[in-house]
């Protein structure tokens, strides 16, 4: 035990206790005197996250995760399971029927932990091949068809930044997975045309399109790709929340207006400044200093597990990294980009900063299995 305890990563733990520590400033700052938030005591219940969280980490770290890639038919029937429960039986919640309500004010979101269950089950798939070569018909199409079940399901909530990520994730594990070259350069000239088809029918038949998704209750859908694809000719509606992102990140210049004197923040300029926009918080009050410390910590944590992930003995190890890696670096990515302008406006949360249960446990879920695969290094079996 005591040669596992030695073999953890404890860089790692230290970055999370960073993050902790911003997570739980930068939240006390979002709902600080707000009105409806202010009493909500989120930073609070950020702590009692982390604490569970860190728990789990700990906990998975001594559990041999070849064992967890053995369970991944059962355990991904099980997540499509939940997925189909929370479309029956959840309530609705912004216009999404996304998360079970659990016993003391807890939500649960399986959509979250679909996103691990996914990495396990493609990892799994991939692994029985033994590191040849993957094959169009007997590899790719299957391992597009086990993600296109769950990213369809979250689709339907509507959850389009959850689904996009199922998309994400697979890329990264079959381009490890020793994908053919021929087979990389046609997705990508797929996705390009994609793309460009995408873009030309939308704004083509943008009217109808705009009409067919208000009738099924998506509308905020087309404000969001009005945003991204032609923020001229947007709605200012739509585009207030980009707008007024930006300009709060601006302000903040190199050093920040200071802690609890964000000006957007305290004037309720920014929606859901705990969540989704936290960023807007952090680079307010602490400027691209306090932004780019933030994103240093992203860079050390990515750059721990690629470094796990290289000395790992087994294929199912390396592919299981590169799930998580593929996933915190798409959310990150997505949540900054989307703020700045760049990245279409999603409801995608900044990894272990935004306030959020189920998201934050799943996340250090994840960063024990990267533990775990550290602490259990030795390619003892095909998995």
């Amino acid at each position: 035990m005591l040669a596992k305890l030695k073999r953890i990563d404890w860089l790692m733990a230290l970055i999370l206790l960073c993050f902790l520590l911003i997570s739980h400033f930068a939240i006390k700052s979002a709902i600080y005197m707000d009105p409806v938030y202010g009493n909500s005591r989120m930073d609070d219940r950020m702590l009692y996250f982390y604490g569970l969280g860190f728990a789990v980490m700990l906990v998975v770290s001594f559990i041999n995760y070849r064992w967890l890639v053995k369970l991944w038919i059962p355990g991904y029937i099980a997540g499509l399971g939940l997925l189909v429960a929370v479309l029956i039986y959840a309530e609705e919640r912004n216009s999404a029927k996304s998360w079970f309500d659990l016993p003391f004010g807890i939500s649960f979101q399986p959509a979250e932990l679909m996103k691990l269950l996914l990495i396990f089950a493609i990892a799994g798939f991939i692994a029985m091949r033994d590191g040849r070569p993957l094959g169009l018909v007997k590899d790719v199409i299957p391992v597009g068809l086990l993600t296109l079940i769950p990213f369809a399901l979250v689709l339907i909530q509507p959850d389009l930044g959850n689904a996009v990520i199922y998309v994400v994730i697979m890329t990264g594990m079959l381009w490890i997975g020793n994908l053919k070259y021929k087979y990389v350069i046609g997705g990508i000239a797929a996705a390009i045309a994609f793309f460009m088809l995408f873009q030309h029918l939308y704004l083509t038949y943008h009217d109808e399109i705009g009409s067919y998704l208000s009738k099924q209750g998506l509308g905020h859908w087309t404000a969001r790709i009005d945003t991204f694809l032609d923020p001229e000719s947007a709605d200012p509606d739509a585009t207030y929340h980009v707008d007024k992102a930006m300009a709060a990140i601006g302000s903040g210049g190199l050093t920040g207006d200071g802690y609890l004197q964000g000006n957007s923040v305290r004037n309720r300029f920014i929606p859901y400044a705990f969540s989704d926009s936290i960023f807007v918080v952090i680079g307010e009050e602490f400027g691209f200093a306090g932004a780019a410390t933030l994103l240093l910590l992203y860079f050390l944590l990515i750059y721990r597990m690629i470094l796990i992930a290289i000395q790992c003995g087994t294929m199912s190890g390396a592919l299981i990294i590169t799930g998580i890696v593929s996933m915190f670096v798409f959310q990150i990515f997505e949540n900054v980009g989307m703020l700045l302008g760049i990245m279409p406006l999603t409801g995608i949360t900044l990894p272990f900063i935004s306030y959020g249960g189920t998201s934050l446990v799943i996340n250090m879920l994840c960063i024990g299995i990267v533990q775990s695969i550290r602490v259990y290094p030795e390619a003892q079996s095909s998995y």
